[in-house]
């Protein structure tokens, strides 16, 4: 077997049960979060795909971040970190900080590599940046950034041939619809 399809089947098993433990906001789903894209990373830089392999080292700082700030949260108390809605003044921080990143990378994919699809890649790789920092505040909207991310790198590995993972993120869209009317129960559910 090929090691390209080997890669993605491990990346799709990973990516099915960090996807079961992001549904149940189980705090598992960190941990299989910093495996995950050491074998995700190895396949996208083979594949081309620049900004998603670099956007692995993030997935495993941002599971490190996630771990601490998941495992730190004690049910009694009435700190942020409980499913909720994303504050308002958070979305032009988020929309800021996605435009600056998105303009950056699509910069350095453009100038430093030989990446076909640069402005596809610095997309996905932006909008997964905003959307791992919402799900650390577990902020319920982050599966409406997810359902966009999902779509567009659906897409961009249709493209670049790689169809196994490409048919995790169709998964991953119809989940992200999922997850969030369940985090929405969930959450007010812990309000009352």
């Amino acid at each position: 077997m090929e090691l390209k399809t080997i890669l993605q089947i491990i990346g799709a098993t990973l990516g099915l049960l960090y996807l079961y433990f992001e549904y149940k906001a189980n705090i598992y789903l960190w941990i299989v979060g910093m495996i995950m894209p050491l074998v995700n990373g190895f396949l996208y830089y083979k594949q081309g795909l620049y900004a998603d392999a670099g956007m692995n080292c993030y997935y495993i700082l941002a599971g490190i971040y996630g771990w601490i700030v998941w495992n730190n949260h004690k049910p009694e108390s009435k700190k942020s970190y409980s499913i909720s809605r994303t504050p308002l003044r958070k979305w032009l921080h988020l929309a800021c900080v996605f435009a600056v990143v998105d303009v950056l990378i699509t910069y350095i994919l453009i100038e430093y590599t030989n990446s076909k699809v640069p402005y596809a890649d610095a997309f996905t790789t932006s909008m997964s940046i905003v959307a791992m920092w919402m799900l650390s505040r577990k902020y319920v909207e982050q599966w409406l950034v997810w359902l966009v991310v999902d779509i567009v790198t659906c897409c961009l590995y249709i493209y670049k041939e790689i169809p196994i993972i490409a048919s995790l993120y169709i998964l991953y869209s119809s989940l992200a619809v999922a997850g969030y009317y369940r985090w929405l129960k969930m959450m007010k559910k812990n309000e009352q």
